[in-house]
């Protein structure tokens, strides 16, 4: 590697209500807004330093345009998406509608995987992977 150091930081999501959208996804994931301004907005697990890293951050951008899920040639494609594991895909899908979340109409294994839409229509996905929330190299609990 280059004599550089690069570390993960956050994954910055653009959204029109970035601080609404940071609210939807501190719920959805039991972890708290650790920032918000008039242009940016942060959400870290819980009892992490301010700004808590990595993180997913919310960037205010009053042209954004929601993806079209699942993709249609000439509309406006989802570029990146988040995966987040679930012990029980029925009980999530129900938490994730209770934050505002929707199913998606189309889905493709729904026995391993369910898609949803967060308020701003971008596409999550709850996947089936109980192995991996007590897994000791999972960083994140």
């Amino acid at each position: 590697m280059a004599d550089v150091r690069i570390k993960w930081q956050a994954i910055m999501i653009d959204c029109r209500e970035h601080v609404k959208l940071a609210q939807f996804y501190a719920e959805l994931l039991d972890w708290v807004v650790v920032f918000d301004n008039p242009e940016y907005a942060g959400i870290a697990p819980k009892n992490t330093p301010y700004g808590g890293y990595p993180g997913i951050s919310f960037q205010y951008n009053p042209d954004y345009v929601p993806p079209v899920w699942p993709a249609e040639p000439g509309k406006q494609q989802v570029m990146e998406h988040l995966d987040l594991a679930v012990d029980d895909l029925e009980k999530a899908v129900a938490h994730a509608i209770q934050c505002g979340a929707k199913k998606a109409d189309k889905q493709f294994s729904p026995d391993e995987w369910i898609v949803m839409l967060d308020p701003e229509g971008h596409p999550f996905c709850l996947c089936l992977n109980k192995w991996l929330l007590d897994h000791p190299d999972c960083v994140l609990r």
